[in-house]
């Protein structure tokens, strides 16, 4: 009889504390439910289910090479990543990164899955500016009122883990401030481990997916690119390695107003890279832009094996100063280290292109692990080559083909 009652007040006791926690966590975050871990995870494995049962139901048993089978395949491809897009908008934060990188990859995935994703870049989550101004406070210890004379509620831009905000001190300073999305890292953790699982799991299905390095760099990366610290210290090493190019302009930090959520910055003008009309506007010779980035990624390739990973438009911008135009350099979270042998392997491939040596393509090609494809590989596209690569075997398989 006691152990019976000890029993009921056990689980009635659990399941309160358990309901209890939930509406206690919901409560301190705005009741959204996007932040329990258990809620990410389902949303991701039924996207992940509704993906693979539509690749495996509906191409089952079609034959490859028919129009029929090409046009199904474009639609599931189509159907699939707005399913993924749609996980991803409502996951935020590191789904919203993996979602943005799927849509770079134009020259590896199908024209569908990059097109759909790539609404991203300009989709990416608003935090309100009461709630990062908290994210600065709980990191800083200090008060927003106390350090700014101005901090602009509009951001000059939001990405997918954090936004940047125009403020001035009170010394009349005008700087940028990156704040990291409050929830972003609580919830990176379990959203890690949800794509390396989910992955996985596609991987058993489709033996032949070859996306596994997906989730494997996101594992690898992700915790990088969520210290700002860790981006305020790349940015002073790019500084000191490329000082040599006087047109490059790289953000000074403010540590005093530093962490690994908040990253104070010299603000600096500038147009996107792509803004036509800005250059036109301001009297900038595209011509110039395009031969100073030539020089500076050559020698980050090349020379310093120190490579920026993210120069999209919104992270290069161009200047006009007394000194001639300016290439301002921002988001400096993640760079790849190449190694001397990588670098000297590419440099005697790209001299093997240019003169036209066929063997020393192959030998060079074969050095960097690409080598298993043919001298026709040269003039195909790169889905083709996976194709090729791979075979028609693995054709039903989730964004592999184009």
């Amino acid at each position: 009889m006691v152990f019976k009652r000890l029993w009921k007040i056990t689980k009635y006791g659990g399941l309160l504390g358990a309901v209890g926690t939930t509406g206690y966590l919901l409560q301190k975050n705005d009741w959204d439910v996007s932040t329990i871990g258990v809620v990410r995870f389902g949303r991701a494995a039924w996207a992940a289910v509704r993906l693979v049962a539509d690749y495996k139901i509906n191409l089952r048993g079609m034959d490859y090479d028919s129009p029929e089978y090409q046009k199904l395949k474009s639609e599931i491809h189509l159907r699939s990543a707005l399913q993924l897009r749609d996980m991803c908008c409502l996951n935020g934060g590191a789904f919203i990164k993996v979602g943005q990188h799927v849509g770079s990859l134009e020259y590896l995935l199908p024209k569908e899955y990059v097109e759909t994703m790539k609404v991203l870049h300009n989709k990416a989550p608003q935090s309100n500016v009461d709630e990062l101004k908290g994210v600065f406070e709980e990191d800083l210890k200090m008060k927003v009122e106390d350090v700014f004379d101005s901090f602009e509620k509009e951001p000059l831009g939001a990405a997918s883990l954090a936004q940047v905000h125009k403020a001035t001190l009170k010394d009349g300073t005008v700087v940028a401030v990156k704040i990291q999305h409050p929830q972003v890292k609580s919830h990176s953790f379990v959203d890690i481990k949800t794509m390396e699982l989910l992955v996985h799991c596609i991987a058993w299905v489709f033996p032949g997916f070859q996306y596994m390095w997906l989730a494997e760099e996101t594992k690898r990366n992700l915790p990088l690119e969520l210290d700002f610290l860790h981006e305020g210290r790349n940015c002073e090493r790019v500084e000191r390695l490329f000082k040599h190019f006087s047109f490059l302009k790289v953000p000074k930090i403010h540590w005093d107003l530093s962490s690994e959520r908040v990253l104070t910055m010299e603000f600096c003008e500038g147009g996107k890279v792509d803004d036509k009309a800005y250059m036109e506007k301001h009297g900038i010779n595209v011509n110039e832009v395009t031969k100073n980035l030539g020089k500076l990624y050559s020698e980050m390739i090349f020379v310093q094996g120190y490579v920026h990973c993210d120069p999209h438009p919104g992270n290069v911008l161009v200047n006009k100063t007394e000194e001639g135009t300016q290439i301002v350099l921002l988001d400096h979270g993640l760079y790849q280290s190449l190694t001397d042998t990588f670098r000297v392997s590419y440099s005697k491939l790209w001299m093997s292109l240019i003169n036209a040596d066929l063997e020393g393509i192959k030998k060079y090609a074969t050095e960097l692990n690409c080598g298993d494809i043919d001298m026709q590989g040269l003039i195909m596209n790169p889905c083709d080559i996976a194709i090729k690569r791979v075979g028609s075997k693995y054709d039903q398989m989730p964004i592999f083909f184009v």
